[in-house]
């Protein structure tokens, strides 16, 4: 039987449901998009908030910004933390769930900058032309294999396990299963909505666990066997003193998770829209030089990520309106990237767009995402090899969405020859 801890937790859980039910149902629209009713289409919902102006005040206690300007000031002001870390306050959407121990996301700004001086030259641009070779062949690897079948699966067959091995060589994991490791990632990206049964947080907790245990034996090896690999290099002292285990377990998971899970979302939802727009994907087969722009395009139309969480360190002004200390903003990437202030014709989907590139799908400021050179490489590997090797390429059935609102793409999407 689940002991009264448990049991508590289980009814706060009903409890924080319920409520959320309860604010849609009388029209508060982030409750809406935490409930899940709009993972096909979320944007309409991101325009109805943009319409009630650039601050959308939600009953759940938080501030959704679509406006991109105002995401952009946000992201970049250190006045503003990743995180609430006052742990009595009811905790934002995106933040109600555990999280791994220790991560230089989560980390005040000094500890973040430091780790990002360790992890930094991993992403250099000399680094990311090594990992191309590598990565093209492992992309021509799993399309020759895929292709092998009458119908293959473009997420299980390759938009996921390519990524997740180029990730696992850089960390220097080897005989990686790449089945169990996208297991890790829906556990976790899921995590990110909020934990909402005992069972999905017993499945959290087991895939944290497993991965401290991956990398903890990991850690072990390479301090007495150190190789090329980022593992190896966390381990060397910055000046005298050296990371701690626990810290470098963290960071690997972190660059494990969101190392493939951005790369498998960017790959699937431009081939979706490409499907979708025959005129576009024929622009792409006729030029597959095009296919960095595609992916801009693709990272501002559809991003992977769809919002972050900041909390205000004190009171500043807004819409016009000064908002106190501990304001919860739920900025929202997905709204701020089709910011008709900023984009022309912001809801049409163009791989020849010429400032797509201004989109935050990679945040900005400090938190601007150390391994954006990585995913944008993948994503131009992938495209490049698909247009070009398949481009007759046709999706077969329905795709399936993964079950998150923070963090949108496909578990499957059929397609053939």
């Amino acid at each position: 039987m689940p002991n009264t801890a448990e049991l508590r937790r289980t009814v706060k859980r009903q409890m924080r449901r319920a409520t959320v039910w309860s604010m849609a149902r009388r029209g508060d629209l982030v409750g809406q998009l935490m409930l899940h009713e709009r993972l096909d289409d979320p944007y309409p919902l991101y325009e109805k908030m943009r319409a009630r102006g650039p601050v959308y005040r939600s009953r759940m206690g938080l501030h959704a910004v679509t406006s991109h300007e105002l995401c952009t000031r946000v992201l970049r002001d250190p006045a503003f933390a990743r995180r609430n870390e006052e742990p009595q306050r009811v905790t934002p959407p995106g933040e109600q769930g555990p999280s791994p121990d220790s991560n230089f996301l989560q980390e005040e700004l000094s500890d973040h900058m430091r780790w990002r001086r360790l992890v930094a030259p991993a992403f250099r641009p000399r680094k990311i032309v090594e990992y191309r070779r590598r990565t093209e062949e492992v992309a021509h690897r799993l399309l020759d294999a895929a292709l092998a079948k009458d119908e293959f699966d473009l997420v299980t067959d390759f938009a996921s396990p390519l990524p997740i091995t180029v990730i696992s060589e850089l960390l220097g994991l080897s005989d990686v299963d790449v089945e169990l490791f996208a297991h890790y990632g829906l556990i976790t990206g899921k995590a990110i909505d909020g934990i909402r049964s005992t069972r999905q947080a017993n499945e959290f907790r087991t895939a944290v666990r497993e991965l401290d245990e991956l990398f903890a034996r990991l850690v072990r090896k390479r301090r007495a066997e150190p190789g090329d690999d980022l593992v190896s290099e966390l381990l060397k002292p910055e000046g005298d003193q050296a990371l701690p285990e626990r810290e470098i377990v963290g960071t690997c998971q972190l660059l494990l998770t969101a190392g493939f899970e951005t790369t498998t979302n960017l790959v699937s939802n431009t081939v979706l829209r490409l499907q979708e727009d025959r005129v576009q994907w024929e622009k792409l087969v006729a030029d597959p030089d095009l296919a960095p722009m595609a992916a801009e395009e693709s990272l501002r139309y559809d991003p992977p990520v769809q919002y972050s969480i900041r909390v205000a360190r004190e009171e500043f002004e807004a819409d016009g309106r000064t908002l106190p200390s501990d304001t919860v903003l739920m900025l929202v990437l997905g709204g701020a990237n089709r910011d008709p202030d900023v984009f022309t014709d912001p809801h049409s989907f163009d791989i020849t767009r010429p400032d797509a590139t201004s989109h935050l799908a990679f945040l900005s400021g400090a938190h601007y995402c150390v391994g954006a050179p990585l995913a944008r490489m993948e994503a131009d590997v992938a495209l490049k090899v698909l247009v070009e090797r398949v481009p007759g390429l046709r999706t077969t059935g329905r795709p399936v969405r993964r079950p998150t609102a923070a963090l949108r793409g496909l578990l499957h999407l059929p397609a053939t020859a």
